[in-house]
């Protein structure tokens, strides 16, 4: 339930009033779409009901648009109320009424974003492999998992994040196999090369591809992992803890909230995989196909029609990816009891993500309204259109990625403001050049391919990062030349004559209407969207309507616009995981 009365709630209900008594009762629980008017001379919001009132009722959707409007009692909201086209109803706002709910939700510490319950929801986000280096293919989980998880928590749910760290399998047979080597070729003493976890992979596997011995030996060492023998758990600890320090480096260097703490790797689940299946068994739900343990999930057929198999252990006894996957379900909604779980995992595992839930839902083992979101995403993209790597056809550290984006809005920083300090430069590059990386990625529609483009993303102008932290720094720099405090306006009435005033302050009004849809659709880019077009009209109000330089009263209730107007940039930019700065 809403903590205060938006404008869609407000509307909504008066037209839902106007319907009922126009065309009966059983019309009065109509939900209109409601837009922006596209022109502001025929309105502010345009309402489109009846054009399914007309279909239902079997009436040209004009007429039921004008008996609608005949019925509605305007008087306390509207200054005029009109219909256009085939049955569109153009509302035109009075500034009273805007004002009033600004008010309101410049009260409201989450800006009319409705308050969920605190049920506790997973999400499964970034998941890299222990002992190898994150790369540009870990970005999109991590972004955007991150900023997905912002969103509920400030929605009033209960985040748990989840980090399934790919932490076992066969590879750490090889990996466990070559510390050891190295260890010995040191006398006993670890190598630092464990840390450079790429360059330390990348031996392993190659010694692994051409020492048939070594290959041999590594297979034993996965043997002896999975028994619990107490030197290879050691060696295998080492490597983790490894790879957890290089973890938290990277997302402290990304500002991605995951810790430690969040870690719950596919080790976490080995000893449950057994009872897993015996449970799918219990249910009826496997099956043997060439040896192998199956489960075949309703509605999945491979070409020739024949029903499609999920392995959840192999021939040989050996458990697989969708296994892990489906004990880590059963612990989250059983144990954890999650009322949603949301895996943010590239578009290529849709196929996958779509027969696990419903291998989960047949057997039984989803309660009647929990929910299993899988977010899939696209792939980013070089100039050639192909997946992002290097000049030498390498995959691209994230490290590196991060680095450079940071030295890039350096140089862009210092080139437009050299009277920055050492550390206020360093301190906007970061800003800057991580918010440019990471918004790049979620002002995409997330389930499409993007290509990446260093100009684009950290230009000044058009939908990018930089443009939202200047028009932020903008509104900061108006207070800090008139020495005052944005927070001395918090209670200050608004008055709304321009029609730029206005129009500033009903996109302000969206804020939480934009929010919600965005949560519920998990889809980060519209909140992108929302906060680009509230600071084009930030920069359209300050061009026509003169702040410091107004009459008191003007421009007092114009500094409150401006207050308000910055608290949403940065609420929003915040839950994007986006930092602001003051100076830029």
């Amino acid at each position: 339930m809403r903590g205060m009365v938006t404008l869609n709630q407000s509307l909504t209900e008066a037209l839902g009033r106007a319907a009922g008594a126009a065309l009966g009762a059983e019309h009065a629980g109509v939900d209109p779409i409601l837009k922006p008017a596209r022109d502001p001379k025929h309105g502010d919001v345009q309402a489109n009901l009846a054009m399914g009132l007309g279909k239902k009722l079997g009436r040209p959707p004009r007429e039921v648009a004008e008996r609608i409007v005949g019925a509605l009692d305007h008087a306390g909201f509207a200054d005029g109320v009109a219909v256009a086209g085939p049955g569109f109803i153009n509302i035109t706002l009075k500034p009273a009424f805007v004002a009033g709910l600004l008010a309101e939700q410049r009260r409201d510490e989450r800006l009319g974003v409705t308050p969920l319950p605190a049920d506790p929801v997973v999400v499964d986000y970034s998941a890299p492999n222990a002992a190898k280096e994150m790369h540009v293919g870990h970005l999109r989980s991590s972004v955007i998992g991150d900023a997905l998880a912002r969103m509920l928590s400030f929605a009033g749910r209960e985040v748990i994040r989840q980090n399934h760290l790919g932490d076992w399998g066969t590879q750490f047979g090889m990996l466990i196999e070559h510390l050891l080597d190295v260890e010995a070729e040191h006398g006993g003493g670890t190598s630092s090369d464990v840390a450079e976890l790429n360059v330390f992979y990348k031996a392993a596997k190659a010694k692994f591809d051409a020492d048939k011995a070594f290959a041999e030996r590594s297979r034993r060492r996965v043997v002896a992992l999975q028994s619990g023998d107490a030197v290879t758990l050691e060696r295998w600890q080492q490597l983790i803890e490894v790879s957890r320090t290089y973890f938290a480096a990277v997302y402290e260097r990304l500002g991605v909230l995951l810790t430690d703490a969040d870690i719950r790797g596919e080790s976490f689940y080995n000893d449950r995989l057994a009872g897993t299946l015996e449970r799918f068994a219990s249910a009826g739900q496997l099956a043997e196909s060439q040896g192998a343990t199956v489960i075949y999930p309703e509605g999945f057929a491979d070409r020739d029609g024949n029903p499609m198999p999920m392995i959840v252990r192999k021939s040989d006894g050996g458990y697989l990816y969708a296994t892990t996957d489906l004990a880590a379900a059963l612990f989250r909604i059983e144990e954890l009891r999650v009322a949603q779980s949301v895996y943010v995992t590239d578009s290529r595992q849709s196929p996958h993500f779509a027969m696990f839930f419903q291998a989960l839902r047949q057997a039984g083992f989803v309660p009647e309204g929990v929910r299993l979101d899988h977010v899939p995403f696209g792939t980013v993209l070089g100039p050639d259109r192909k997946p992002f790597k290097s000049r030498s056809g390498d995959t691209i550290k994230l490290i590196d990625l991060i680095d450079e984006a940071e030295s890039r809005a350096g140089a862009a920083v210092a080139a437009k403001n050299p009277d920055l300090t050492e550390a206020e430069r360093a301190a906007v590059a970061h800003a800057v050049g991580v918010g440019a990386l990471k918004y790049a990625d979620l002002s995409n529609d997330r389930i499409k391919d993007y290509v990446f483009d260093w100009e684009r993303m950290l230009a000044l102008e058009g939908n990018t990062a930089p443009y939202l932290i200047y028009s932020y720094v903008r509104i900061r720099s108006i207070f800090r030349k008139g020495e005052l405090k944005p927070e001395a306006y918090g209670a200050t009435s608004v008055s709304l004559d321009d029609p730029d005033e206005k129009g500033l302050a009903l996109h302000l009004l969206r804020f939480g209407e934009t929010f919600d849809g965005a949560l519920d659709a998990l889809e980060p880019h519209r909140l992108c969207t929302y906060l680009y077009e509230l600071a084009a009209k930030f920069h359209r109000f300050f061009e026509h309507c003169p702040v410091l330089k107004a009459e008191a009263g003007v421009r007092a209730s114009r500094l409150a616009l401006c207050a308000e107007t910055a608290r949403t940039l940065r609420a929003g930019l915040g839950l994007l995981g986006i930092e602001t700065v003051e100076k830029m």
